[in-house]
């Protein structure tokens, strides 16, 4: 039996990244295909496959510029030839599930998200665009939210990377999906003794415009308790230019310097709604408690209470009671660090193959595989 998993690009490591180098170690025959491979951003694990682009790839400065190529990959997906696999795996958060099967094979998409700016962000995605984008969105969105339902139906076997996402494959597409949890590098962290946690509440991750840090930022200007701010993106500047001094916004930082954080922070502050959310799951594997907004994936991994708190509205003075109420826990680090061994690497990868043996019918050691990398 041959496989294929299909990626949308490989411009860095992330959530997307980790999952398609989990299925290299369980396919390690697997062939790659992608709209736009940087070779440098990605690990030996996935550079160790062969990885074949599509036509985008070759288009005036794809490294970079590759979304503005959107509206072109739904056709260059469609050019890939997959005969002669069995198993085709697609990788979506964008277009990538749009591949053309062919006869007797099996296609499975794990979708870490339907695309989020066509679909259930697309007007956030818009008001945040400039003139020329604004105006060119609903045409072009239009287009690719009817092939992208419409490509749905190419997919035999749906898997959600949290039930909030199957939720999304529902309304969005109409069809079940299969609930695994993404995998998490649970072992990268330790578990520090009360006396060397620190005096600062930490915030982590991509700093855009919807996982407000903002609110974090403003609340712990109005209480003066510390905070560090650790991650890059569109909304650095303004973060920077509107702390006080009890607020570090340190940009990006190495991985070393965030598992230091991690570690010594008394909690993260997590303010934002996302499709799962990894950063809740590594401050848990150091043993530090959260205090996350209760929607989306944050209320499938924090135990209100156990590991952490929730807020239940966006506001600054959400955000302010529910770093009270954390404060005044006695939380035990070594039970939250066990809880996040719940999203281990090893786990994702055990549940993910059992899955694919059953809907295959072998529970034998799978085949060489096709990974195919869409967006």
């Amino acid at each position: 039996m041959k496989v294929a998993i299909i990626h949308y690009w490989f411009v860095g490591m992330r959530g997307g990244e980790k999952v398609i180098e989990s299925l290299c170690r369980i396919y390690p025959q697997a062939d790659i295909f992608t709209h736009v491979y940087v070779p440098e951003a990605v690990s030996a694990t996935i550079g160790s496959h062969r990885i074949q682009t599509t036509f985008v790839s070759r288009l005036p400065r794809a490294q970079r510029y590759y979304q503005r190529y959107l509206p072109l990959m739904p056709l260059a997906l469609e050019q890939l030839d997959l005969r002669g696999y069995d198993l085709i795996i697609s990788s979506e958060s964008g277009p990538a599930k749009g591949i053309i099967p062919p006869p007797g094979s099996t296609h499975v998409c794990y979708c870490h998200s339907p695309m989020r700016y066509i679909w259930n962000m697309f007007h956030d995605y818009r008001n945040r665009s400039g003139f020329i984008t604004r105006a060119l969105m609903p045409p072009i969105a239009h287009y690719i939210r009817n092939w992208d339902a419409i490509s749905a139906n190419r997919v035999d076997h749906f898997i959600a990377n949290s039930r909030t996402v199957a939720a999304r494959v529902q309304r969005y597409y109409r069809r079940e999906a299969h609930v695994i949890h993404p995998p998490v590098s649970v072992d990268d962290f330790t578990v520090l003794p009360d006396v060397d946690i620190g005096d600062f509440h930490l915030m982590a991750g991509e700093l855009v415009g919807y996982k407000r840090p903002d609110l974090a930022v403003e609340a712990f200007n109005e209480t003066g308790r510390n905070l560090v701010v650790i991650g890059g993106g569109e909304m650095l500047g303004k973060l920077r230019r509107i702390a006080r001094p009890n607020v570090k916004v340190l940009g990006p930082q190495p991985f070393a310097v965030l598992r230091d954080h991690y570690a010594r922070c008394k909690a993260l502050v997590f303010p934002g709604e996302e499709d799962f959310g990894i950063v809740p799951v590594e401050a848990m594997a150091s043993g530090r408690p959260v205090i996350a907004f209760g929607r989306g994936g944050a209320t499938e991994t924090v135990v209100d209470g156990v590991t952490g708190v929730f807020f239940h509205e966006q506001t600054v003075a959400a955000i302010i009671e529910a770093e009270q109420r954390c404060s005044a826990i006695d939380f035990e680090p070594k039970a939250i660090a066990a809880h996040a061994r719940r999203f281990s690497d090893d786990l994702f990868e055990q549940r993910f193959k059992a899955y694919i043996d059953r809907i295959m019918g072998t529970g034998l050691t799978p085949p060489n595989v096709l990974a195919v990398a869409g967006g």
